[in-house]
């Protein structure tokens, strides 16, 4: 047995004990959303559980899940908000909760966006763990637990149900577990429109692995020997069979995944995972255009009846300029600008730590389709939440502090996006 088919087992003996200090900071972060939330709602006379199951998308994703595809509404400009611009997995276990329990729809994508929020959790542990270790992998939990729109992971929104789905195939591919990859990419294509991100991960860390096999095996010659991950001093990992101290990097094969060239069975297993990663995404914008009649654009039509599009970031940054004709709107441009800087900057300090491939390349599609978009302006943070590796360096950073300082840092960052995410739902415009 080789070390890949060693390795590829996400869920070994004690997996869950080993991420449970990740999970129970996760959970006590989200109580601590959940109950400032409450508080604030009652203060203003409103129902904190309507804010997180029926307004703005949430209570599309319950109409499809109650009557399918099929409706939309005419706006006085000419704009037409058609349901065929939400894809269909959420509804589709919304509908499923309903069918087997008294919840209704809505209840329904409330508990599934629950135990999706732990699973997304869960699986970013998994990643940080298999590329720093597990103290950094607690932190990249918390971290993305203290966003500021970190309250869009209670919400009967998708987000937490694509961020499960990524991160874990992510994991699989980091594991070399192709078909399971391919399978989870392929339901994340069908959960939102950025799934296309998580296909781009598994096609090139599959292509890398294609390249490396054909550079290492010329025409029959001696594998190379496998490199060992190392990892950093900073709680990652000790013991027997630990790596070099923190300031050597580490080892990786050039998609994540410790691989050795030619080992039985694990080309077809690729190829069929790289094969079924696009499935999920391909099959519903096909339907879409069908279903509407204008052809394999007829998706592209649906959301720019939304106003949604590509273009390049032109509309953000017109946005963002008009805020600094007046004051204090420019006070609020100014951290537009800031917010952008600080997510182009972790960017560039995740490729200089030599993240590993499917990790960069799923961050940086998620990243520019969020900031490229021509979309409502006001979801931009909400649409990189799914972008967890961008937190890996600040987890790396974090994990090495110690733990009383750790504590307040995150403990301070909870209670903020507590308050934050109070005041943004209690407010008139969608998350």
């Amino acid at each position: 047995m080789n070390d890949l088919e060693t390795r590829a087992v996400p869920a070994r003996p004690g997996a869950l004990r080993r991420a449970a200090p990740a999970l129970l900071g996760y959970a006590a972060v989200r109580a601590l959303g959940l109950a400032v939330l409450f508080l604030w709602s009652e203060a203003r006379g409103k129902s904190a559980y309507t804010l997180l199951t029926a307004r703005w998308d949430a209570l599309w994703y319950a109409r499809v899940a109650e009557r399918g595809y099929g409706y939309e509404v005419r706006l006085p400009g000419g704009d037409v908000h058609s349901d065929l611009a939400f894809f269909p997995l959420l509804p589709w276990l919304e509908r499923l909760v309903a069918a087997v329990s008294p919840l209704s729809y809505a209840d329904g994508g409330f508990l599934v966006a629950a135990l999706a929020s732990l699973a997304a959790a869960w699986g970013v542990f998994a990643v940080a763990d298999h590329v720093y270790g597990p103290r950094a992998g607690v932190c990249a939990v918390l971290l993305w637990a203290v966003l500021p729109v970190g309250i869009v992971q209670s919400m009967a929104y998708s987000e937490s149900l694509f961020t499960a789905l990524a991160a874990w195939s992510l994991y699989a591919v980091l594991t070399g577990r192709w078909v399971t990859a391919g399978v989870l990419a392929g339901l994340a294509g069908l959960t939102r429109p950025v799934g296309l991100a998580v296909v781009a991960a598994v096609w090139a860390a599959g292509v890398a692995a294609f390249v490396r096999e054909r550079a290492a095996s010329p025409r029959g010659g001696t594998p190379f020997v496998r490199c060992r991950s190392t990892v950093p001093a900073d709680g990652a990992r000790t013991g027997e069979g630990a790596g070099p101290p923190a300031t050597a990097p580490r080892v990786r094969a050039p998609d994540g995944a410790p691989h050795l060239p030619g080992a039985p069975g694990d080309r077809p297993r690729r190829v069929l995972g790289m094969l079924l990663a696009p499935l999920g995404a391909s099959g519903y914008v096909l339907w879409v255009g069908h279903r509407t009649g204008n052809g394999p654009l007829g998706y592209l039509d649906v959301q720019a009846g939304w106003r949604n599009g590509f273009d390049g970031g032109y509309a953000f940054a017109r946005f963002v300029a008009a805020m600094f004709t007046s004051f204090p709107s420019a006070l609020a441009g100014l951290a537009l600008v800031a917010g952008v800087g600080l997510v182009v900057w972790l960017y560039v300090v995740c490729v200089r730590q030599l993240q590993p491939l499917p990790l960069l390349v799923y961050a940086g599609v998620v990243t520019a389709l969020a900031l490229c978009a021509s979309s409502y302006f006001g979801s931009k943070p909400r649409l990189l939440l799914p972008a967890f590796p961008l937190l890996l360096p600040l987890a790396l950073a974090l994990a090495r502090w110690r733990a009383p300082r750790r504590a307040l840092v995150v403990g301070a960052a909870a209670t903020a996006s507590a308050l934050y995410g109070a005041f943004w739902l209690n407010g008139s415009g969608p998350p």
